[in-house]
């Protein structure tokens, strides 16, 4: 007969959406911590490479662990939600969406867990992990009223950063928050497998607080970006005068350098919010043209400066930030789609990413391009010294070359 807990249940945790950059390494760090963890996730590639203790994308850090949590028999994976009856608590990592109208789609969840309904149980408690339109753990709540099972709802968002999950999932504090005492104890109970520093909020708190969190680096983000483009539209070293503003000057300590701010979150969450707020969000809305515009602007520079019909360009890096191979949203693509239209070629590599076909390496880029942008920020590029023009907006040359 199998082992269960103390609680009758055969793990302590499942993670439904378990496979990808928020629910894995979460799982790992709670098997880690000695809780016997499912990972439920539709994905058989996902489910494959757990059972077999293979990370399935980069995280510094986290498959050592994997590993002894595999073999330990703490961790293992599965495509069939009934995974889920067998577990006290159960971890949601499903966001919330937008369309392409950039309207959230507040029912997802509540959809998404309809697959698993039918295994909830008496005492367990759904924890939703991932960032969610405000007022969505209301409608889980009543969807779980509605199935007549006696199940805790908690939200306790997650706020790590890809590459310094196995980190931060141990120092951050954790946001906790439920609608009764008892869902709160239990999510608190949790959590302190990983951390000591609770934070509670209400539901609701709680999920304008990762929507404020996410949608404040995005903004932060706009703001250098612009600064960049001012500096930059009048010959001036955006980076020169940044380091210079802020060398031992520690109000101006927090300002990030310029960039694609990009990825599966920034740009989301700030729409969510901004839908939150009646479409009234005008800093929001003004951020995401800042943002979103800047491949643009980086290829009208150069278009007027080169004769771009008749050159190839190399993009360095596709990931949506430096360290990474996750791609999602990233705005090099975006910038490819452009250079595609305006470029007389355009070759792409990504040191990180292994899942884009298309890509080339980097000796063919460099041997083919008349002009390169570094599109990630990746330390594999801060020793080149090429040839040909660098469009360098991260500055990772460290030359103050600009666009």
């Amino acid at each position: 007969m199998a082992e269960t807990t103390q609680h009758g249940f055969a793990h302590d945790v499942v993670v439904i959406g378990g496979g990808g950059h928020v629910g894995l390494p979460l799982a790992i760090a709670l098997a880690d911590r000695g809780a016997s963890v499912a990972v439920y996730d539709v994905s058989a590639q996902a489910v494959a490479a757990v059972n077999e203790a293979r990370l399935p994308f980069d995280e510094p850090g986290a498959q050592p662990l994997l590993a002894a949590a595999v073999a330990g028999g703490r961790l293992t994976a599965s495509t069939d939600p009934a995974v889920v009856a067998g577990c006290e608590h159960v971890i949601v990592v499903i966001g919330t969406p937008v369309d392409e109208h950039l309207n959230p789609d507040q029912t997802a969840i509540p959809r998404a867990l309809e697959a698993c309904a039918p295994h909830f149980r008496d005492g367990q408690i759904l924890i939703m992990r991932s960032t969610v339109y405000p007022g969505v753990t209301a409608l889980v709540e009543q969807m779980i009223d509605r199935l007549g099972v006696d199940m805790d709802v908690a939200f306790c968002p997650e706020r790590i950063a890809e590459g310094r999950a196995m980190t931060e999932l141990f120092e951050l504090p954790q946001i906790v928050s439920g609608r009764t005492e008892r869902a709160r104890t239990r999510a608190e109970a949790l959590f302190r497998r990983l951390t000591d520093r609770i934070v509670h909020l209400s539901p609701e708190e709680a999920e304008l607080a990762k929507l404020f969190t996410n949608t404040w680096r995005y903004i932060k983000f706009a703001a250098v970006n612009q600064f960049y483009m001012m500096a930059n539209d009048r010959g001036l070293d955006f980076e020169r005068i940044r380091a210079g503003l802020a060398q031992d000057y520690p109000r101006a300590a927090d300002m990030p350098g310029a960039g694609f701010a990009a990825g599966p979150c920034l740009f989301k969450d700030a729409m969510q919010l901004a839908a939150f707020h009646n479409n009234n969000f005008t800093l929001g809305y003004a951020a995401m043209t800042t943002n979103e515009g800047l491949p643009l602007y980086v290829v009208d520079r150069l278009d007027s400066q080169y004769d771009l019909k008749e050159m190839t360009v190399g993009i360095l890096g596709m990931a949506f930030k430096a360290g990474s191979d996750d791609t999602r949203s990233s705005l090099s693509y975006k910038l490819k789609r452009i250079l595609r239209f305006k470029a007389g070629a355009v070759l792409c590599t990504d040191p990180l990413v292994s899942t884009d076909p298309s890509l080339v390496s980097l000796e063919e880029v460099l041997e083919k391009a008349d002009l390169l942008i570094i599109g990630a920020p990746h330390p594999q590029y801060r020793d080149l010294r090429p040839t040909v023009p660098v469009a360098d907006i991260w500055n990772v040359l460290g030359n103050g070359v600009r666009v």
